[in-house]
């Protein structure tokens, strides 16, 4: 049967951000799927809340307080993983983002931090879970969840666009690499409602102008990046590798803008004699 290549029944995932919005829909839509979880992220409330979930649907879950732009930090999560489930078969790098800030206002601790969060800690994580997959288990499927941002013009967003670029392209360098025993895919999404767009959903006229700029006329919904996601690190997906999916609800162009402030000249007093 063609659904059984969608199962992941008694495999170990792990998933960042999985506290709210979509990482938590990720790692709530993989153990309905049969997959035990490893969650997460920095708020451990968020976290115990999701695992209750997983854990009334019969799964396990762990809930891994982590700041995963520290290294020492995505070891133990790697580590305490696999001593707890004794196997590692997914990975979802979902933590990530960065608040719209001017070019002109953005410095380069600002860009350090938002490549470190959106780029760097995906790497650092895919390069040890990798290494855990083939130990315990043979393979595995890494998922980086990216923004249509990496893609799209859009005024404000410099710092964050350009790290979702290149987590884009450190997908498709890094797949070659670890395949065939590792698959290593992102996912580009469009505006998913979670708590990041309630500012324009809570607006009439910016929900308008939102629903608008999308050709299906709805926002985004969690589940819709979990059955990406599930496509891709079950064996539906055993022959993809390196590539960039888009799920944004057909845009082509950004929805809507945050305008920027226009650059203009610095007058300077003249000081009369």
């Amino acid at each position: 049967m063609i659904l059984d290549r969608f199962a992941i029944d008694g495999q170990a995932a792990i998933v960042t951000g999985a506290g709210l919005g979509i990482g938590r829909g990720i790692a709530i839509g993989l153990a309905e799927a049969g997959a035990d979880v490893a969650l997460a992220a920095r708020t451990e409330s968020d976290l115990e809340e999701v695992a209750n979930h997983i854990r009334s649907l019969g799964r396990r879950a762990l809930v891994v307080p982590t700041d995963v732009t520290i290294a020492a930090a995505c070891e133990h999560l790697v580590a305490h993983t696999v001593e707890q489930f004794g196997r590692l078969d997914i990975l979802v790098n979902n933590a990530g983002g960065a608040m719209p800030r001017a070019a002109m206002d953005t410095s380069e601790g600002f860009m350090a931090r938002t490549f470190a969060f959106n780029v760097t800690a995906p790497l650092t994580l895919t390069k040890l879970a990798a290494r855990q997959m083939v130990d315990t288990v043979g393979h595995g499927a890494v998922v980086n969840i990216s923004s249509r941002a990496a893609s799209m013009t859009q005024t404000m967003f410099v710092a964050y666009g350009s790290a979702k670029a290149a987590l884009d392209r450190m997908t498709r360098n890094i797949a070659p690499e670890l395949a065939p025993r590792v698959r290593v895919n992102a996912i580009d999404t469009g505006g998913v409602a979670t708590r990041s767009l309630e500012i324009v959903l809570t607006d009439d006229d910016l929900r308008q102008q939102f629903l608008d700029g999308t050709p299906m006329h709805r926002p985004g919904e969690p589940e819709d990046i979990a059955c990406a996601v599930l496509y891709l690190v079950s064996d539906a997906s055993s022959w993809v590798t390196g590539k960039v999916f888009e799920i944004d609800g057909g845009t082509e162009a950004p929805s809507m803008q945050v305008p920027a402030p226009t650059l203009t000249p610095v007058r300077k007093e003249v000081v009369s004699e």
